[in-house]
């Protein structure tokens, strides 16, 4: 594996007692040479131990200072790679939400996907309800990794009404685009309900994103229907910190087919 090295620094100003290290300063200075673009999107950072030695101060004023970047989505830790800055928000809007193919391709962005798991079971109280079929009724479900520009993104998890569940059972697992399969078997698909809301990565998340157990994802809880109003499908898609935003608009307000929280 390479490493990858950023440019010479210029050494941070101040005295190991001064305020230029303390982790406040430390995290401004790092932001300050993203900005300036000598941390381009996707860098590895130097080590902790070697920004401590720049910095004339201790590894856990330097890791309080790149946490505290994470927290903002400015810095993303990757498992076995260290402190890599993070690429900007492309934000959707509540209200104008998109099929996830759709939107990566209105940003210039390469989409594409992998079903990883896929089986049948009977619907829970939840799912029965949202799609009007019986509880305990066989439906499909399966789990999704999507990816943009060749990263994983986001983990789709999707249950479907029994009445598409062979259109969604004959794609391959690398199938681009659902949406795509169902409109070409005449299913005409529209986005429903949205609920959105941050969760703490699971260890499954964790192995299908590359990301620690417990780092902040955005979950969008939805369902898709037909034209005519006809539920199909329940999902709950998890995306890392930096993939997704999403703007809010005052009068994007709509009844929701979703549960209350809690």
């Amino acid at each position: 594996m390479c490493s990858v090295h950023g440019p010479a620094h210029e050494p941070a100003q101040g005295t190991a007692r001064g305020p230029a290290h303390e982790p406040a300063a430390i995290a401004a200075e790092i932001e300050r040479r993203i900005a300036d673009g000598r941390y381009p999107t996707g860098t590895k950072l130097p080590s902790e131990q070697a920004l401590a030695g720049e910095y004339g101060t201790t590894r856990a004023r330097v890791r309080t200072a790149l946490a505290a970047l994470a927290r903002r989505a400015v810095l993303v830790s990757r498992p076995n790679s260290g402190w890599v800055v993070q690429s900007g928000h492309r934000a959707q809007t509540v209200g104008q939400m998109r099929a996830f193919s759709r939107w990566a391709a209105e940003h210039g962005r390469e989409a594409s996907g992998r079903i990883v798991q896929r089986g049948r079971g009977g619907a829970t109280a939840g799912e029965a309800r949202l799609l009007g079929i019986g509880l305990g009724e066989e439906v499909l479900r399966f789990t999704r990794v999507r990816t943009l520009d060749g990263r994983a993104v986001m983990v789709e998890r999707s249950t479907w009404a029994p009445w598409v569940a062979a259109v969604i059972d004959a794609l391959p697992d690398d199938a681009p685009s659902v949406f795509g399969a169902l409109d070409a078997a005449g299913v005409d698909v529209l986005l429903g309900d949205h609920r959105i809301e941050a969760v703490a990565a699971s260890s499954d998340d964790a192995r299908l994103l590359n990301v620690r157990r417990s780092s902040p994802l955005l979950q969008v809880s939805r369902t898709s229907a037909t034209r005519d109003g006809r539920l199909i499908e329940v999902a709950t898609d998890r995306y890392v910190a930096d993939a997704a935003a999403i703007d809010v608009r005052a009068d994007d307000v709509a009844p929701t087919l979703l549960p209350p929280a809690g």
